[in-house]
Protein backbone atom coordinates (compact mmCIF):
# COMPACT_ATOMS: atom_id res chain seq x y z
CA UNK A 1 0.00 0.00 0.00
CA UNK A 2 1.45 3.37 -1.07
CA UNK A 3 1.71 6.28 1.30
CA UNK A 4 -0.90 9.01 0.97
CA UNK A 5 0.28 12.01 -1.01
CA UNK A 6 0.41 15.20 1.06
CA UNK A 7 0.92 17.66 -1.80
CA UNK A 8 0.27 17.63 -5.54
CA UNK A 9 2.06 20.28 -7.59
CA UNK A 10 0.09 20.99 -10.79
CA UNK A 11 1.69 22.88 -13.67
CA UNK A 12 -0.16 23.58 -16.96
CA UNK A 13 2.33 24.02 -19.82
CA UNK A 14 1.85 25.18 -23.39
CA UNK A 15 4.74 25.69 -25.84
CA UNK A 16 7.34 25.97 -23.08
CA UNK A 17 9.99 23.69 -24.61
CA UNK A 18 12.89 25.70 -23.18
CA UNK A 19 11.35 26.11 -19.74
CA UNK A 20 9.96 22.68 -18.88
CA UNK A 21 13.34 21.02 -18.11
CA UNK A 22 14.62 23.81 -15.83
CA UNK A 23 11.15 23.98 -14.27
CA UNK A 24 11.28 20.36 -13.10
CA UNK A 25 14.81 20.90 -11.76
CA UNK A 26 13.72 23.98 -9.80
CA UNK A 27 10.70 22.23 -8.34
CA UNK A 28 12.80 19.22 -7.32
CA UNK A 29 15.37 21.48 -5.63
CA UNK A 30 12.67 23.53 -3.91
CA UNK A 31 10.98 20.42 -2.51
CA UNK A 32 14.16 18.60 -1.53
CA UNK A 33 13.70 19.38 2.18
CA UNK A 34 9.91 19.37 2.18
CA UNK A 35 9.80 16.31 4.41
CA UNK A 36 6.44 15.05 3.17
CA UNK A 37 5.25 12.97 0.24
CA UNK A 38 4.52 14.97 -2.89
CA UNK A 39 3.97 14.53 -6.59
CA UNK A 40 4.42 16.68 -9.69
CA UNK A 41 1.76 16.76 -12.41
CA UNK A 42 2.58 18.43 -15.73
CA UNK A 43 -0.39 19.06 -18.01
CA UNK A 44 0.61 19.56 -21.63
CA UNK A 45 -2.12 21.70 -23.16
CA UNK A 46 -1.69 20.60 -26.78
CA UNK A 47 1.79 22.08 -27.28
CA UNK A 48 2.98 22.31 -30.89
CA UNK A 49 6.69 22.41 -30.11
CA UNK A 50 8.99 20.03 -28.20
CA UNK A 51 7.42 20.75 -24.80
CA UNK A 52 5.91 17.26 -24.38
CA UNK A 53 9.05 15.50 -25.58
CA UNK A 54 11.23 17.50 -23.20
CA UNK A 55 8.81 16.83 -20.34
CA UNK A 56 8.89 13.08 -20.98
CA UNK A 57 12.67 13.11 -20.64
CA UNK A 58 12.16 14.07 -16.98
CA UNK A 59 10.32 10.78 -16.33
CA UNK A 60 13.72 9.13 -16.00
CA UNK A 61 14.43 11.15 -12.84
CA UNK A 62 13.47 8.73 -10.06
CA UNK A 63 13.79 11.45 -7.40
CA UNK A 64 10.56 13.08 -8.60
CA UNK A 65 7.16 11.37 -8.57
CA UNK A 66 6.16 12.79 -11.94
CA UNK A 67 3.01 12.32 -13.99
CA UNK A 68 2.39 13.94 -17.36
CA UNK A 69 -1.15 14.55 -18.61
CA UNK A 70 -1.29 15.09 -22.36
CA UNK A 71 -4.41 16.86 -23.59
CA UNK A 72 -5.69 16.02 -27.05
CA UNK A 73 -5.51 19.64 -28.24
CA UNK A 74 -5.10 23.14 -26.84
CA UNK A 75 -8.06 23.73 -24.49
CA UNK A 76 -6.68 26.76 -22.62
CA UNK A 77 -5.05 27.29 -19.24
CA UNK A 78 -8.27 26.90 -17.25
CA UNK A 79 -9.08 23.49 -18.75
CA UNK A 80 -5.48 22.35 -18.31
CA UNK A 81 -5.54 23.41 -14.67
CA UNK A 82 -8.82 21.56 -14.16
CA UNK A 83 -7.30 18.42 -15.71
CA UNK A 84 -4.37 18.63 -13.31
CA UNK A 85 -6.62 19.16 -10.29
CA UNK A 86 -8.78 16.19 -11.31
CA UNK A 87 -5.66 14.04 -11.63
CA UNK A 88 -4.10 15.16 -8.34
CA UNK A 89 -4.30 12.82 -5.37
CA UNK A 90 -2.69 15.04 -2.73
CA UNK A 91 -4.41 16.38 0.36
CA UNK A 92 -3.15 19.80 -0.70
CA UNK A 93 -2.79 21.05 -4.28
CA UNK A 94 -0.34 23.70 -5.46
CA UNK A 95 -0.61 25.32 -8.90
CA UNK A 96 1.92 27.48 -10.70
CA UNK A 97 2.78 28.61 -14.22
CA UNK A 98 5.23 26.73 -16.39
CA UNK A 99 7.14 29.78 -17.65
CA UNK A 100 9.57 29.98 -14.69
CA UNK A 101 8.10 33.29 -13.48
CA UNK A 102 6.64 31.71 -10.33
CA UNK A 103 9.28 30.50 -7.87
CA UNK A 104 8.74 26.93 -6.56
CA UNK A 105 10.79 27.79 -3.48
CA UNK A 106 7.73 29.62 -2.16
CA UNK A 107 5.67 26.42 -2.06
CA UNK A 108 6.91 24.91 1.26
CA UNK A 109 6.36 28.23 3.07
CA UNK A 110 2.88 28.53 1.57
CA UNK A 111 2.03 25.00 2.71
CA UNK A 112 3.03 25.91 6.26
CA UNK A 113 1.03 29.14 6.05
CA UNK A 114 -2.21 27.57 4.76
CA UNK A 115 -2.13 25.08 7.62
CA UNK A 116 -1.08 27.53 10.32
CA UNK A 117 -3.77 30.02 9.28
CA UNK A 118 -6.38 27.26 8.75
CA UNK A 119 -7.24 28.43 5.25
CA UNK A 120 -8.85 26.64 2.33
CA UNK A 121 -7.05 28.72 -0.30
CA UNK A 122 -3.80 30.68 -0.11
CA UNK A 123 -3.10 32.98 -3.06
CA UNK A 124 0.33 34.25 -4.04
CA UNK A 125 0.80 38.00 -4.22
CA UNK A 126 3.41 39.12 -6.77
CA UNK A 127 4.34 42.19 -4.75
CA UNK A 128 7.33 43.01 -6.96
CA UNK A 129 5.93 41.85 -10.27
CA UNK A 130 8.47 41.59 -13.11
CA UNK A 131 6.20 42.46 -16.05
CA UNK A 132 5.56 45.39 -18.36
CA UNK A 133 3.80 48.37 -16.79
CA UNK A 134 1.25 49.28 -19.45
CA UNK A 135 0.43 45.90 -21.02
CA UNK A 136 0.45 43.77 -17.87
CA UNK A 137 0.60 45.67 -14.56
CA UNK A 138 -1.94 48.46 -15.09
CA UNK A 139 -4.64 46.17 -16.64
CA UNK A 140 -3.99 43.71 -13.79
CA UNK A 141 -4.40 46.41 -11.12
CA UNK A 142 -7.68 47.52 -12.68
CA UNK A 143 -8.94 43.93 -12.94
CA UNK A 144 -7.98 43.15 -9.33
CA UNK A 145 -9.86 46.22 -8.10
CA UNK A 146 -12.99 45.39 -10.12
CA UNK A 147 -12.98 41.72 -9.10
CA UNK A 148 -12.54 42.55 -5.42
CA UNK A 149 -15.22 45.25 -5.54
CA UNK A 150 -17.81 43.06 -7.25
CA UNK A 151 -17.11 39.68 -5.63
CA UNK A 152 -16.29 40.95 -2.14
CA UNK A 153 -13.09 38.87 -1.99
CA UNK A 154 -10.34 41.42 -1.35
CA UNK A 155 -6.99 40.29 -2.77
CA UNK A 156 -4.05 42.18 -4.22
CA UNK A 157 -3.33 39.72 -7.03
CA UNK A 158 -6.05 37.54 -8.51
CA UNK A 159 -3.94 36.62 -11.53
CA UNK A 160 -1.05 34.90 -9.75
CA UNK A 161 -1.12 31.21 -10.65
CA UNK A 162 0.90 30.23 -7.57
CA UNK A 163 -1.81 29.09 -5.17
CA UNK A 164 -2.25 26.40 -2.51
CA UNK A 165 -5.63 24.69 -2.09
CA UNK A 166 -7.23 22.21 0.21
CA UNK A 167 -7.95 19.48 -2.33
CA UNK A 168 -11.34 18.69 -0.80
CA UNK A 169 -12.40 22.30 -1.47
CA UNK A 170 -11.01 22.98 -4.96
CA UNK A 171 -12.42 19.68 -6.22
CA UNK A 172 -15.89 21.05 -5.44
CA UNK A 173 -15.29 23.87 -7.95
CA UNK A 174 -15.48 23.21 -11.68
CA UNK A 175 -13.43 25.59 -13.81
CA UNK A 176 -14.62 26.49 -17.30
CA UNK A 177 -13.86 29.00 -20.04
CA UNK A 178 -11.05 31.31 -18.90
CA UNK A 179 -12.13 31.40 -15.27
CA UNK A 180 -8.79 30.45 -13.67
CA UNK A 181 -8.17 34.09 -12.73
CA UNK A 182 -11.44 34.08 -10.75
CA UNK A 183 -10.66 30.97 -8.71
CA UNK A 184 -10.78 32.85 -5.36
CA UNK A 185 -14.27 34.11 -6.26
CA UNK A 186 -15.44 30.59 -7.20
CA UNK A 187 -13.96 29.18 -3.98
CA UNK A 188 -15.80 31.91 -2.06
CA UNK A 189 -18.98 30.31 -3.37
CA UNK A 190 -18.34 27.18 -1.26
CA UNK A 191 -16.41 28.57 1.75
CA UNK A 192 -16.43 31.86 3.69
CA UNK A 193 -14.11 34.52 2.27
CA UNK A 194 -12.36 34.54 5.68
CA UNK A 195 -10.85 31.17 4.73
CA UNK A 196 -9.16 32.68 1.68
CA UNK A 197 -5.82 34.41 2.26
CA UNK A 198 -2.74 35.66 0.45
CA UNK A 199 0.98 36.03 1.03
CA UNK A 200 3.78 37.75 -0.91
CA UNK A 201 5.72 35.51 -3.29
CA UNK A 202 8.73 35.89 -5.55
CA UNK A 203 8.20 36.73 -9.20
CA UNK A 204 10.78 36.47 -11.97
CA UNK A 205 10.92 38.02 -15.43
CA UNK A 206 10.16 35.65 -18.29
CA UNK A 207 13.37 33.99 -19.52
CA UNK A 208 12.19 31.92 -22.49
CA UNK A 209 9.40 32.10 -25.03
CA UNK A 210 6.71 34.75 -25.26
CA UNK A 211 3.70 35.64 -23.14
CA UNK A 212 0.40 33.99 -24.12
CA UNK A 213 -1.57 37.08 -23.05
CA UNK A 214 -2.04 40.56 -24.49
CA UNK A 215 -4.06 43.69 -23.88
CA UNK A 216 -7.17 41.95 -25.31
CA UNK A 217 -7.31 39.93 -22.08
CA UNK A 218 -8.67 43.03 -20.30
CA UNK A 219 -11.90 42.93 -22.30
CA UNK A 220 -12.32 39.19 -21.71
CA UNK A 221 -11.83 39.76 -17.97
CA UNK A 222 -14.74 42.22 -17.94
CA UNK A 223 -17.05 39.74 -19.69
CA UNK A 224 -15.91 36.89 -17.42
CA UNK A 225 -16.44 39.11 -14.39
CA UNK A 226 -20.09 39.61 -15.35
CA UNK A 227 -20.49 35.83 -15.59
CA UNK A 228 -18.88 35.35 -12.18
CA UNK A 229 -21.17 37.97 -10.67
CA UNK A 230 -24.24 36.25 -12.09
CA UNK A 231 -23.26 32.76 -10.90
CA UNK A 232 -22.19 33.94 -7.45
CA UNK A 233 -25.39 35.86 -6.72
CA UNK A 234 -28.08 34.35 -8.91
CA UNK A 235 -27.14 30.74 -9.71
CA UNK A 236 -29.83 29.35 -7.40
CA UNK A 237 -32.36 32.12 -8.13
CA UNK A 238 -31.94 33.35 -11.73
CA UNK A 239 -35.54 34.60 -11.70
CA UNK A 240 -34.48 37.39 -9.33
CA UNK A 241 -31.90 38.62 -11.84
CA UNK A 242 -34.17 38.70 -14.88
CA UNK A 243 -37.26 39.60 -12.86
CA UNK A 244 -35.70 42.65 -11.19
CA UNK A 245 -34.69 44.07 -14.57
CA UNK A 246 -38.12 43.23 -15.97
CA UNK A 247 -39.93 44.93 -13.09
CA UNK A 248 -37.78 48.05 -13.48
CA UNK A 249 -38.55 48.17 -17.20
CA UNK A 250 -42.24 47.56 -16.46
CA UNK A 251 -42.35 50.38 -13.90
CA UNK A 252 -40.76 52.83 -16.32
CA UNK A 253 -43.14 51.67 -19.06
CA UNK A 254 -46.14 52.24 -16.76
CA UNK A 255 -45.05 55.79 -15.98
CA UNK A 256 -44.56 56.63 -19.68
CA UNK A 257 -47.86 55.08 -20.79
CA UNK A 258 -49.84 56.71 -17.97
CA UNK A 259 -48.39 60.08 -18.92
CA UNK A 260 -49.34 59.52 -22.56
CA UNK A 261 -52.83 58.36 -21.52
CA UNK A 262 -53.41 61.59 -19.63
CA UNK A 263 -51.93 63.61 -22.47
CA UNK A 264 -54.20 61.92 -25.02
CA UNK A 265 -57.56 61.53 -23.28
CA UNK A 266 -57.54 64.42 -20.80
CA UNK A 267 -55.56 67.05 -22.66
CA UNK A 268 -56.55 65.98 -26.16
CA UNK A 269 -53.06 65.97 -27.66
CA UNK A 270 -52.02 63.69 -30.52
CA UNK A 271 -49.54 61.03 -29.38
CA UNK A 272 -49.53 58.73 -32.43
CA UNK A 273 -46.22 59.97 -33.83
CA UNK A 274 -44.38 60.55 -30.57
CA UNK A 275 -41.20 58.51 -29.93
CA UNK A 276 -42.17 58.23 -26.27
CA UNK A 277 -45.08 55.95 -27.23
CA UNK A 278 -42.72 53.56 -29.01
CA UNK A 279 -40.33 53.61 -26.04
CA UNK A 280 -43.16 52.89 -23.60
CA UNK A 281 -44.50 49.97 -25.66
CA UNK A 282 -41.02 48.50 -26.16
CA UNK A 283 -40.30 48.74 -22.42
CA UNK A 284 -43.59 46.98 -21.68
CA UNK A 285 -42.81 44.13 -24.10
CA UNK A 286 -39.26 43.87 -22.71
CA UNK A 287 -40.66 43.70 -19.20
CA UNK A 288 -42.98 40.82 -20.08
CA UNK A 289 -40.16 38.97 -21.87
CA UNK A 290 -37.67 39.40 -19.01
CA UNK A 291 -40.14 38.27 -16.34
CA UNK A 292 -41.13 35.18 -18.34
CA UNK A 293 -37.44 34.47 -19.01
CA UNK A 294 -36.84 34.61 -15.25
CA UNK A 295 -39.66 32.14 -14.63
CA UNK A 296 -38.26 29.75 -17.23
CA UNK A 297 -34.75 30.13 -15.76
CA UNK A 298 -36.11 29.27 -12.30
CA UNK A 299 -37.79 26.15 -13.70
CA UNK A 300 -34.59 25.06 -15.45
CA UNK A 301 -32.51 25.65 -12.32
CA UNK A 302 -34.88 23.52 -10.24
CA UNK A 303 -34.94 20.76 -12.86
CA UNK A 304 -31.12 20.77 -13.04
CA UNK A 305 -30.82 20.65 -9.26
CA UNK A 306 -33.33 17.81 -9.08
CA UNK A 307 -31.63 15.73 -11.76
CA UNK A 308 -28.23 16.11 -10.10
CA UNK A 309 -29.70 15.53 -6.64
CA UNK A 310 -27.50 18.36 -5.35
CA UNK A 311 -28.42 19.65 -1.88
CA UNK A 312 -28.32 23.42 -1.30
CA UNK A 313 -25.48 23.04 1.21
CA UNK A 314 -22.06 21.42 1.63
CA UNK A 315 -20.96 19.78 4.89
CA UNK A 316 -17.29 20.29 5.78
CA UNK A 317 -17.07 18.01 8.84
CA UNK A 318 -19.33 16.38 11.40
CA UNK A 319 -18.16 16.45 15.02
CA UNK A 320 -19.62 14.26 17.72
CA UNK A 321 -18.72 13.59 21.33
CA UNK A 322 -17.96 10.17 22.74
CA UNK A 323 -20.99 8.28 23.99
CA UNK A 324 -21.07 8.13 27.80
CA UNK A 325 -20.22 4.82 29.42
CA UNK A 326 -23.22 2.79 30.52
Amino acid sequence: MTDAIELSVVVPIYNEEESVGPLVVRIREAMANFGRSWELILVDDGSTDATLANARKELADSSVRLRIVELQRNFGQTAAMQAGIDTATGRLIATLDGDLQNDPRDIPAMVEAIEARELDLLVGWRKNRQDGLFLRKIPSWCANYLIGKITGVKLHDYGCSLKIYQASIIKQVKLMGEMHRFIPAWVAGVVPSSRIGEMPVTHHARQHGTSKYGISRTFRVILDLLSVLFFMRYKARPGHFFGSIGLAAGALSTIILLYLFVDKFLLGNDIGGRPMLIVGVMLFLSSVQLITTGILAEMMARIYSGENDTPPYIVRKVFSGDAPNT
